[in-house]
């Protein structure tokens, strides 16, 4: 079914590409010998592109008896509070994703303590991971995704002003085991999709 992608004249040994980018041919979509669900496939090359559900990457960042909460300044929900997350990058473990979101959306420093969740929202393809951490400096400041960032105890939360439901679910877990070392992560509450 599929060409040995060497046979093509513009084939480089080093080539590393995922895609069928350098084949100019149809794309369908289609279900693929011995797969059950459609794929888009190029007629050209054979190549198919799985698109797989993203990886996001968060954590509840605490100082003291604070957690760190950044005001989005991109789509979707603009101007409303959340957890500083982020899709994962390629060759990124999900701790190092979730370190690399707190200092870009907060300029924040953490460690990663132990995984809090992990949520599942089919409705956009998505697993979040979401890690408890420690703030290791209250210095924050706003990064590019973010139009402010603030610490708040828990009962200044702005709680009408959450972006997702994700992250009500998380300040409530960790709500739940601030107290606790170890504890099994949570997942999605019942019944709850993570529709808003």
């Amino acid at each position: 079914m599929s060409r040995d992608s060497s046979d093509r004249p513009d084939f480089q040994a080093d080539e590393t590409t995922l895609d069928s980018s350098l084949n100019r041919g149809p794309v369908n979509r289609r279900v693929p010998e011995g797969d059950n669900r459609p794929r888009l496939i190029c007629d050209d090359c054979g190549f198919i592109h799985y698109d797989n559900p993203k990886i996001v990457v968060g954590a509840i960042c605490l100082h003291e008896d604070r957690i760190l909460l950044c005001r989005r300044a991109i789509p979707p929900r603009i101007g409303y509070w959340t957890l500083p997350a982020g899709y994962l990058e390629l060759n990124e473990s999900t701790e190092a994703g979730a370190v690399r979101e707190a200092f870009e959306e907060a300029t924040a420093r953490i460690e990663i303590e132990r995984l809090l969740a992990v949520y599942n929202i089919p409705r956009i393809s998505q697993v979040q991971l979401i890690y408890r951490a420690r703030l290791l400096s209250p210095e924050v400041a706003a990064g590019e995704e973010s139009q402010e960032v603030a610490l708040f105890r828990w009962e200044d939360i702005p709680r009408q002003e959450i972006a997702f439901p994700s992250v009500h679910w998380a300040l409530d877990h960790h709500r739940e085991t601030q107290a606790m070392s170890d504890f099994p992560p949570f997942g999605n509450p019942a019944g709850e999709t993570g529709h808003y």
